[in-house]
């Protein structure tokens, strides 16, 4: 099927699979779509209506054939709601004594197949509520409680939030509040591991889409190396290019690649420029000043389970050579930091997701005052 369906298209696909809720900004040109049976999750959206572009990247294959599949179900959307660790001795996607290997990888059904039970919901805003358990690597048991809150944003609170006006640009905006709680009897710690709150947005690639990620800029003793990319690993220097206080990296879902940001160089905002399609997108979410605990999620026996990152970005490709990509597909992602939590104790994330499209001088000013780079810096980064 082709990716090019309307946003009106990818919802009425949906809802031939699984109930998708559509969320209006009070203009009624800013839609969202949401799945309760996929956790929650924000599966697209659009800025000008039901004829306009769907900027979710949505797996119609995998949605569409109904079938669980092994080790993760590639259902796509532009935001879903994950917990980490990834890997390490606190890992909840590998049992106790796995292998760090694809084949022990296993996502776990909270996050990857159980529906969340819809609260409340009114025109712009839906609230998700789940318990369960689940246990880490270590086979140590954490209780917990999700809530999970999906609200449309008119253009006053996107205004507030980045700093910029809108202006003529047409957009569409929606901020998600994730909140878990400790419902055990026991303080989760450094002992026995902590949960972290992940999201991930899965957007289409393109040849020309630049992903863009803002850092601190300053002595490495001090705040740690700019960038881990070495995930996947290391990231050919084409794809990745590190300059004065901002990175970029290629989103043409062409290469399997990702990269991340420890806590000292993240900034509370990331976004990408398609240049073929003139679409830009900005994820700004909430940073704790001054906290470096953030869970590790690398496939490993760690020396420090703490050190993880705080923003991310991957790049779909063939996971080896002959094999198909997952999507393709790109992914901005953010995380919470550790979560610290004693019993009945809550930790919340939240992050706000914009997409621009309009007049080109307007876009580069949002780019500016958001990003720090204007899009012909960001078209010509990887040249």
């Amino acid at each position: 099927m082709s990716s090019d369906k309307n946003f009106g298209q990818d919802v009425e696909f949906l809802n031939e699979h699984a109930e998708t809720l559509v969320l209006r900004s009070e203009s009624g040109d800013a839609l969202v779509a949401v799945t309760p049976a996929y956790q929650g999750r924000v599966m697209t959206s659009s800025a000008t209506g039901e004829d306009g572009v769907s900027f979710g990247w949505i797996n119609y294959k995998h949605v569409a054939s109904g079938e669980i599949a092994e080790h993760i179900n590639v259902y796509g959307g532009e935001e879903r709601f994950w917990l980490g660790p990834e890997g390490g001795q606190f890992s909840i996607y590998f049992a106790p004594g796995a292998k760090f290997e694809f084949e022990d990888w296993q996502t776990p059904p909270l996050i990857d197949t159980e529906p969340y039970d819809v609260v409340s919901k009114s025109d712009s805003k839906v609230s998700f509520a789940k318990e369960a358990s689940i246990k880490n690597y270590s086979d140590n048991e954490f209780k917990l409680k999700i809530e999970r809150d999906v609200e449309v944003l008119g253009s006053a609170a996107a205004k507030e939030s980045l700093g910029v006006d809108p202006g003529s640009l047409k957009f569409v905006g929606y901020r998600t509040t994730n909140k878990v709680t400790n419902t055990g009897d026991d303080a989760w710690t450094k002992d026995t591991g902590m949960l972290s709150i992940w999201l991930l947005g899965m957007y289409k690639p393109g040849p020309k889409t630049t992903i863009v990620v803002p850092f601190v800029q300053g002595d490495e003793a001090e705040l740690g190396t700019i960038v881990n990319d070495t995930y996947f690993g290391k990231v050919p220097a084409e794809r990745l290019k590190v300059a004065d206080g901002v990175m970029f990296m290629s989103g043409d879902g062409n290469y399997r690649s990702k990269i991340g940001v420890p806590p000292k160089r993240a900034k509370d905002i990331a976004g990408s420029f398609d240049a073929e399609r003139n679409i830009l997108t900005i994820v700004k979410y909430n940073k704790p000043e001054g906290v470096t605990d953030y869970v590790n999620s690398m496939w490993e026996l760690q020396d420090e389970p703490f050190a993880g990152d705080t923003v991310n970005a991957y790049n779909d490709g063939s996971p080896e050579p002959g094999a198909p990509p997952l999507g393709p597909f790109y992914e901005i992602e953010t995380s919470s930091p550790a979560l610290a939590l004693t019993p009945g104790e809550s930790g919340t994330h939240i992050s706000e997701t914009y997409h621009f499209e309009g007049d080109e001088a307007e876009l580069n000013r949002v780019a500016k005052e958001t990003l720090g780079v204007s899009l012909d810096e960001i078209r010509s980064a990887l040249e």
